[in-house]
């Protein structure tokens, strides 16, 4: 970790297990174009607590880039998989003028092992390293939002146990490249299926408890003021609640992981 240790009393380094952020950053190259948006305020605090300039940072699950634009401007290296190869195409253009760090994004099924496993080695091979420093995964929340049509997508994913089962995989195969003492965080939310509540962050976190050698370090719930388009219908949205029995979801969960 880079923390400055002496220095310490003017870092703006969260350690509070409670993040209340008031909006989604904004500046340099993140935009809001994206189902599920990262807030990017989430991997920069997560990047410069456990990683140092010129790590590497891999992600199972990229996106619009938003860690990734937080690895260039904080100096780390990256690699990052997802299925969408258009959303791929899209952060590439953005990332065009990009000269300052090793980075790549491929088109992989990351609950695929053998397929990520080979694009891990490969990538840490032409870059010279021989491991990764920090993982970082922001996984679909089963269905609720289906990115592709592509059938081994994990967002068209609806039973929980199957859903589990895959992104567990994905998981301890990026698990394998991670170094010792390195950390890596899985950001998860709860969803509402059948009338009830899925804590699906908790049953991720317990079942990579119980299939990897791990210690838990942390538990964050995040809350963000200014997300998705509820800002402008929040009386209706409070009405609806009010006239059944449910409560709206305004959180996420952080869960921090170390390699022994």
């Amino acid at each position: 970790m880079s923390i400055d240790k002496d220095n310490w009393k003017q870092s703006d380094i969260n350690v509070d297990s409670l993040w209340l952020i008031p909006e989604r950053e904004k500046s340099g190259k993140h935009k809001n174009i994206y189902h599920g948006n990262f807030i990017p305020q989430i991997p920069n605090q997560l990047i410069r607590r456990y990683t140092k300039s010129g790590d590497t940072v891999l992600e199972l699950f990229s996106g619009s880039g938003t860690t990734l634009f937080e690895c260039e401007e904080l100096q780390r290296d990256y690699i990052g998989f997802d299925i969408n190869s258009n959303i791929i195409n899209y952060v590439n253009e953005r990332m065009s003028d990009c000269s300052t760090i090793n980075y790549a994004i491929k088109n992989v099924d990351v609950t695929n092992k053998d397929e990520l496993s080979t694009a891990i080695g490969l990538w840490l091979s032409e870059t010279n390293k021989q491991l990764v420093d920090f993982i970082i995964a922001h996984p679909p929340y089963l269905d609720i939002v289906q990115f592709t049509d592509d059938e081994r997508d994990l967002s068209k994913v609806a039973n929980i146990q199957i859903f589990i089962k895959r992104l567990l995989e994905a998981i301890i195969c990026s698990y394998a490249f991670l170094k010792k003492n390195g950390y890596f965080a899985i950001i998860a939310g709860d969803v509402y299926k059948n009338s009830e509540v899925i804590p699906l962050a908790f049953k991720i976190m317990e079942a990579i408890k119980q299939n990897l050698d791990v210690k838990l370090k942390g538990i964050v719930i995040k809350n963000i003021e200014g997300y998705r388009g509820k800002l402008k219908t929040q009386d209706i949205w409070k009405y609806r609640a009010l006239q059944s029995d449910y409560f709206l979801f305004k959180h996420e969960y952080i869960f921090v992981f170390k390699k022994p």
